[in-house]
């Protein structure tokens, strides 16, 4: 049975999606752009914009008794390879070994014109 998560910790969904589904011990959370919770304006810069998408990554987690240390899989969308480096080094202040799976891809176009996205699968 899958259970739908909701929370006020992180951005409310801005299409026709849930911040993310929960299945049995695994947890399948939504792309999280870098919309601040509160006020749902975004950050300038992809180092505010790393921190801010990655704390919103960590609200979800929170709201589900989960932490950085459940994630096992990730996918960063970047909409300028270029930042990878940036992204890299702000990315491993919040994850730590073992790390989990990642990806990095670069995108087109993200939205809301953010600079990056980032996706997380958790496992209790």
């Amino acid at each position: 049975m899958k259970e739908v998560v909701k929370t006020n910790q992180a951005p409310g969904a801005i299409g026709p999606y849930s911040q993310g589904i929960h299945v049995g011990n695994t947890y399948y959370f939504s792309g999280q752009i870098p919309l601040v919770p509160e006020t749902g304006k975004m950050p300038e810069g992809i180092e505010a914009q790393a921190h801010q998408a990655l704390k919103n990554v960590k609200g979800l987690l929170e709201s589900q008794g989960l932490s950085f240390k459940d994630v096992v899989k990730t996918t960063v969308f970047l909409d300028n390879m270029d930042d990878f480096v940036t992204v890299n080094g702000i990315y491993a202040e919040y994850f730590g070994e073992p790390y989990p799976a990642r990806s990095a891809v670069e995108v087109a176009k993200l939205p809301k014109g953010a600079l990056l996205e980032v996706e997380v699968i958790a496992v209790k």
